[in-house]
């Protein structure tokens, strides 16, 4: 009777120190994979993520984890599954619905991602980021009052929520507020200057204000922060097409199309600069190429001017 009790004792230890074990190998492959990602290792991040869920399928953490490396690779059925499996696991995580919201906006089912920020918000009333997303959506489907009481909920949420800002300048600047935009604008840069996106957004602004100067200066620093923002590029050579640096213009709408071959606009604006320049035949080339990519009034264009 005696050897059966320290036996059972012996296996109890054994479970627990077993248990011990598992939960720090889990834990050191969680910072592992943190620092991974950090550092752009997301293939090794998913290995780390993988092992960790070989010790314990049972961690949603790991598959939202996991989803999100999915969907930053490409792999999009891969992170739903994962999402789907996180939800599965933990019912009542919010975050797992804000992920998966995200992901199937992507894909184009904006009510499926209106749900899910819908639940992440019902799990979350303080979740900032979903109601961001949820007033982005929103503003895509038209319900633009919607969407402002949702930017004004994340920004009371998080007051230095920059995204927000940025986001509500925008609809505002859409719905004709433009000193209320700027102020907007003014603010997401106060608290995060490393923004290209939105020194591009209020350069928009300032140039449809007749701020020129400004909007050139809004695009430069866009441009310094990311020089892939192709609109950015396209809007620079507009200005300095109407102020005279045709060169200028020239290597910006260059630029643009370089990093996006489908710039329409781009293609538009040198189409008229080429024109303007006496090249012709490079004009009508970059004007239906502008038609491909659905600019109608291109087509106009080349029946009175091309061949």
């Amino acid at each position: 009777m005696l050897l059966k009790f320290n036996l059972a004792i012996i296996l109890g230890l054994f479970f627990i120190f077993a248990c011990q074990n598992t939960e720090e190998k889990i834990e050191k492959l969680f910072q592992s994979a943190g620092k991974k990602t950090a550092e752009g290792n997301l293939q090794g991040a998913m290995q780390d993520y993988n092992e960790a869920i070989e010790l314990d399928p049972n961690i949603d953490v790991a598959y939202n984890n996991r989803g999100l490396l999915k969907e930053d690779l490409g792999d999009q059925q891969g992170a739903m599954q994962d999402y789907n499996k996180a939800i599965e696991l933990a019912p009542n995580h919010g975050k797992n619905y804000y992920n998966r919201g995200g992901l199937k906006e992507e894909l184009g089912d904006q009510q499926g991602a209106m749900q899910d920020y819908n639940k992440a918000i019902e799990l979350d009333p303080n979740y900032d980021l979903a109601y961001n997303n949820r007033a982005s959506l929103k503003k895509a489907l038209g319900d633009k009052q919607g969407a402002m009481q949702d930017f004004n909920k994340a920004i009371e949420l998080d007051p230095n929520y920059h995204t927000a800002y940025n986001n509500r300048g925008l609809l505002k600047q859409n719905l004709g507020d433009q000193q209320g935009a700027m102020q907007d604008y003014n603010k997401a840069i106060e608290i995060n200057p490393n923004d290209g996106n939105t020194y591009y957004n209020r350069g928009t602004l300032k140039e449809k204000l007749g701020d020129q100067q400004g909007a050139i200066q809004d695009y430069d620093k866009a441009i310094e922060l990311d020089s892939n923002i192709a609109k950015a590029y396209n809007n620079r050579g507009l200005l300095k097409q109407y102020l005279g640096d045709k060169e200028g213009a020239m290597q910006d709408y260059n630029k643009a199309i370089e990093i996006n071959p489908k710039s329409l606009d781009a293609y538009w604006n040198r189409g008229f600069l080429y024109k303007n320049t006496n090249n012709l035949e490079a004009a009508c080339t970059d004007w239906r190429k502008a038609g491909e990519l659905g600019v109608v009034e291109a087509y106009d264009l080349i029946k009175k001017y091309c061949r």
